[in-house]
């Protein structure tokens, strides 16, 4: 029950919070009950308006006049990964009493609104719209469609992003939209150092002025914790161990949307099963039993940090071709410094049994990188080379 009046039927952030900390499901921090406080607070604002809403159709219907509400201050929680972010404003979506509402990456949102301003534009050369400024229209859409939006990994590293945030926002916030979003950086570090930063400073300002700033920084990165225990390299096959994988995607995935997605390459099209973010899961089969080659582990390398590989087989000369494809898909992983989890049948010495040919010395080496891909300083240097190209990135912007 909660302890909201008017709001009976929904469970508070913190009673799911605290369920969960009962259950062993997670470990209470006194920096999360902050932010918890404040998402309590906002879906208590929220419900209020939504009732309020409904109040002034029904004071319409009867000919009386209620006083404009406030527009409701949304929630920006900023801090390094592995803070519980994520975790906390999936538990306020879950539970604010609104229909319309989103969740989103942010830049599969901002995708999307790029993709609604071209159609606008389409439609304003055919003449089925008079208006010019496509800004406005979008936000209605997008407004209509949800007035509570929720962000995971807020960041602005595109220019064609920066340019329009400010008018875009201003127009959501004019039409009540109310903002729930996590992001690694302060409000004031978004886009630093990033092209015409200037024209997208005013942003800032109205971002500050419709969300309230929360720091969600501690001594403690779940995150870290857990991927510093998982193992990467899972043996034998079995039910057991795909439960491991399981947990491992889980945990490297935290709560992000996970869906099919695809790579266009030559024309082509590499289809890659499960996506969340920078992570990919592919069978064995998926990746070396089909003809695929050093392109197509480059385009997804260049796409993903980390891939989830299941049930690797022992390979004998019969599967020679798959083999080959093997060896090139570890040489290019690990060129790429990329992190592999991966279930096998057996230890990485023993996964080729062929004698002949060139695959029977070749796999020695990616036995080797295999073992060493386990390894903790792989590991640590692997996270370490993807923050800073995260940084140049964002530098060279």
């Amino acid at each position: 029950m909660s302890s909201f009046d008017g709001l009976s039927d929904f469970r508070t952030v913190r009673e799911e919070y605290d369920h969960r900390e009962s259950t062993g499901v997670l470990k209470s921090d006194p920096r999360q009950i902050a932010v918890i406080e404040a998402l309590d607070k906002l879906i208590e604002e929220i419900a209020t308006k939504r009732l309020a809403k409904k109040s002034s159709a029904l004071g319409w219907l009867f000919g009386k006049r209620r006083p404009a509400k406030e527009p409701v201050k949304g929630l920006y929680v900023y801090g390094e990964v592995g803070r519980g972010k994520t975790m906390l404003m999936d538990l306020f979506y879950e539970l604010v009493p609104v229909r319309r509402k989103r969740r989103a990456h942010f830049n599969d949102f901002m995708a999307d609104v790029h993709d609604r301003i071209q159609k606008h534009r389409e439609k304003l050369k055919r003449g089925e719209t008079k208006e010019k400024d496509p800004i406005p229209p979008v936000a209605r859409q997008l407004a209509e469609e949800a007035w509570v939006l929720c962000f995971d990994e807020f960041t602005v590293t595109d220019i064609a992003d920066a340019m329009v945030l400010s008018r875009l926002f201003s127009s959501l916030f004019e039409e009540g939209v109310v903002l729930v979003a996590t992001s690694n950086v302060a409000p004031r570090d978004l886009y630093r150092d990033g092209l015409n930063r200037a024209l997208f400073v005013p942003f800032i300002g109205i971002l500050e002025q419709n969300a309230r700033i929360m720091s969600l920084d501690g001594d403690t990165d779940y995150r870290r914790r857990k991927l510093d225990r998982m193992q990467v390299y899972l043996t034998p096959l079995g039910p057991q161990t795909d439960r491991r994988m399981d947990e491992a995607w889980e945990t490297v995935t935290a709560g992000r949307k996970v869906e099919p997605a695809t790579i266009e390459l030559k024309g082509r099209e590499i289809h890659v099963p499960r996506a969340a973010g920078t992570a990919a899961r592919f069978s064995f089969s998926d990746l070396c039993a089909k003809p695929l080659g050093a392109r197509d582990y480059l385009a997804i390398a260049a796409r993903y940090d980390t891939l989830f590989v299941d049930h690797i087989p022992v390979m004998s000369q019969a599967q020679r071709n798959e083999a080959k494809r093997f060896i090139l898909l570890v040489d290019t992983l690990y060129d790429q410094h990329m992190r592999l989890v991966a279930s096998a049948e057996t230890v990485p010495e023993k996964l080729y049994t062929g004698t002949i040919g060139t695959e029977s010395f070749e796999f020695a080496r990616t036995a080797s990188r295999l073992t060493e891909m386990q390894s903790r300083e792989w590991l640590d240097a692997v996270r370490s080379r993807n923050a800073a190209a995260i940084l140049d990135e964002a530098e060279e912007v």
